[in-house]
């Protein structure tokens, strides 16, 4: 099997709006399909729909049945696939996508996914969202044994891990590499003679559901696997239904099959999934999210009531909590923010007084809206609370008489090692800070979270009790329900 053509100039990267970590970032999304025509074209429109996911480079591989292809580089979706000659070099009724979240450090086109390599048996392609928090440990293990790491992401083991496994087929080596991985992951896998392979973790921590195009009923093709079920509405697929925690598919033109070689542990969903990360219209886990942030925002005013003349969401994930927050309260809901969608990424010298300037090219006053009113503003967390004090400052430069902070989870506390990119715990300001200060530090009035029962109920459960048993919340309580090999042996990836 030929290595696949490659067609992705590296080049500098840009800054984004993310660099000072003032929000918790995901890591990335992952799309793929079987057994389509244009299975690339349908790829890149899966990634634009999961570009919310990330926002820091794309890439595509496919298959034609003989040879593998594919495409990556730094950028947006539309930057990377956006020419029809780009799409041309990518041919093929099967293909997978990746994108990447944005990060703080350099990136460079070999971190960017889906990897690709060729075995003795043939070639593969992986794209993973995630963390494996053994990585580190594994790599150390790997290199001993002579493995070469061509990038710096943790995909890159289970390249190596499969290299080196002593099983005969494909998937038996898949299945030996997973066994030895711990994290939180959803990856997607291509092969020739295997096809497409998806998997979610053990405690299915990251999202990963399954769709069928229409037309398919009768036949073996038209399968597509997704991140969310956004990126299947996309490309009028159906949502068949998620993926089990630690189920393997298996997709060729034998059909689907299922696998478990890890049996039944439970599920331990990620509740920030609901809260910020998943884009309003999918519905993961039988569970539609904007529905789910609406209802947090009905319990947040139910908990946290105060005296306002407009409820203010900061957009745009605040958006569906504050329609709640304000329906429940009886205060008028108005868009006093105004988010810029065409801020794109910039080139600008990241000194400290553009810095300062990053939140007004991304969020402007409604004047009208805010002058002389007592306001409540939405929010969905508060990392650094940089971000939060400058938007107060804005709103209350505006003209309001009082800003009330509402924050749709409860204090995010401790860093996360499943696949968020949240700072280290002595920076965020919910560990190092009471409510009082941190109302304070970020200039309002009042501040109030979500609590955990609240949080729980608007997800359906009685309280967290009783709904922890399915999410994973360590970000909020430092509940950590997978094993961090790598952190408790001081190694870094």
């Amino acid at each position: 099997m030929r290595r696949p053509c490659e067609t992705s100039p590296e080049r500098p990267r840009r800054m984004t709006q993310s660099d000072s970590l003032n929000r918790p970032y995901e890591e990335c999304g992952v799309f793929g399909v079987w057994g389509v025509p244009d299975a690339s074209a349908l790829t890149a429109l899966g990634l634009h729909a999961l570009q919310h996911r990330g926002q820091e480079a794309a890439g595509i591989v496919s298959f034609d049945g003989e040879r593998f292809h594919q495409h990556k580089g730094l950028g947006l979706v539309g930057d990377v696939f956006g020419d029809s000659r780009v799409m041309a070099t990518l041919p093929g009724t099967v293909a997978i996508g990746h994108n990447r979240y944005a990060t703080t450090g350099g990136t460079h086109v070999r971190n960017v996914q889906p990897l690709y390599a060729d075995y003795e048996f043939g070639g593969l392609a992986v794209a993973h969202n995630g963390n494996l928090t053994n990585s580190a440990t594994l790599k150390q293990a790997l290199v001993k044994r002579g493995c070469i790491f061509h990038s710096s992401t943790d995909t890159e083991v289970f390249i190596h891990l499969i290299a080196i496994s002593l099983y005969t087929t494909v998937l038996d080596r898949f299945i030996d590499a997973v066994k030895q991985v711990k994290g939180a992951y959803s990856l997607i896998t291509l092969t020739p003679d295997d096809g497409l392979i998806g998997m979610r973790d053990p405690l299915g921590v990251r999202p990963l559901v399954l769709g069928r195009m229409p037309g398919y009923e009768q036949g073996n093709g038209g399968w597509v696997l997704a991140s969310e079920t956004c990126a299947l509405d996309i490309i009028g697929a159906d949502y068949v239904r998620d993926i089990e925690p630690g189920e393997i598919v298996v997709i060729n033109n034998d059909g689907l099959r299922s696998l478990r070689p890890f049996g039944d542990q439970g599920g331990r969903f990620c509740v920030f999934e609901y809260i910020y990360f998943a884009r309003p219209d999918s519905v993961l886990e039988g569970q539609p999210v904007y529905e789910a942030r609406r209802q947090i925002g009905c319990e947040l005013a139910r908990e946290s009531a105060v005296e306002a003349d407009v409820v203010v969401p900061v957009p745009d994930s605040g958006v569906p909590s504050a329609i709640g927050y304000a329906a429940e309260s009886g205060i008028p809901f108005e868009l006093g923010i105004i988010r810029n969608h065409y801020v794109g990424r910039t080139f600008i010298e990241p000194t400290d007084q553009i810095r300062n300037l990053g939140v007004k090219m991304k969020h402007s006053a409604n004047r009208p809206v805010l002058a002389g009113k007592r306001v409540i503003l939405v929010d969905d967390s508060i990392v650094r609370g940089t971000t939060s004090r400058k938007i107060v400052d804005m709103v209350r430069a505006a003209g309001a008489t009082e800003v009330h902070m509402r924050i749709t989870s409860p204090p995010t506390k401790h860093a996360c090692f499943y696949g968020i990119d949240t700072p280290e715990e002595s920076k965020l300001m919910a560990a190092t800070h009471t409510l009082e200060e941190m109302a304070q530090a970020i200039g309002a009035d009042s501040l109030a979270f979500v609590s955990f029962d609240g949080l729980y109920r608007a997800l359906g459960h009685a309280n967290r009790a009783e709904g922890a048993r399915r999410y994973c919340d360590a970000c909020f309580t430092g509940d950590y329900p997978i094993e961090l090999v790598d952190k408790e042996g001081n190694l870094v990836a």
